[in-house]
């Protein structure tokens, strides 16, 4: 990790299961005044968030999260999971997958930790523009069952107010789409 620590320091760390991309590690940590304490940390990857505007719309995808156990409306994306691929390619590929686009152009938006609080889980952003169709080639259940919905550019911030969104990944592109509007 890099970054200040403040003092803070890792003085040990095991893993304690693995479950395919997965990993949770059990870390010892020295506090500055050198109280220790136990941190558990899922490790992940890294993943890609994709804005895609086609025409005049946004296009987001409706799909089954069992961790929550419902549909969410949510942006395209994707955990960096082929060795080597670059975060742009992944985008790339998600689109396609997910949406049924391919982007003329990527547009780096930014990138942030996701819940830094149990993971290292770190996502970079995009808007995709210039976007042409191609087929669709879901992988995974969920992605056969997902439904993609456009969204009007003009109604992205009531979409936002209204609280429909309620995944942290989408709520942090489309507000960096509208800032750059």
């Amino acid at each position: 990790m890099s970054g200040d620590a403040a003092g803070f320091r890792i003085v040990g760390a095991r893993t304690i299961a693995n479950s395919g991309f997965l990993r949770l590690d059990r870390l010892h940590v020295a506090a500055p005044d050198g109280t220790a304490v136990r941190r558990e940390v899922v490790r992940h990857p890294g993943a890609v968030a994709v804005v895609p505007v086609v025409g005049e719309d946004v296009v987001l995808i409706r799909q089954y999260r069992a961790a929550v156990d419902a549909l969410v409306l949510e942006l395209p994306a994707g955990k960096l999971d082929v060795p080597g691929e670059p975060p742009e390619t992944t985008a790339r590929r998600e689109l396609e997958e997910e949406i049924g686009y391919r982007p003329g152009k990527l547009e780096h938006l930014g990138s942030f930790y996701t819940g830094p609080g149990f993971t290292d889980e770190h996502m970079t952003l995009y808007l995709a523009s210039g976007c042409t169709p191609v087929a669709m080639t879901p992988v995974g259940i969920e992605e056969q069952y997902a439904e993609v919905v456009r969204v009007p550019t003009a109604a992205v911030a009531d979409l936002v107010a209204s609280g429909e969104i309620r995944d942290a990944k989408t709520l942090v592109g489309l507000y960096a789409f509208l800032l750059r509007a």
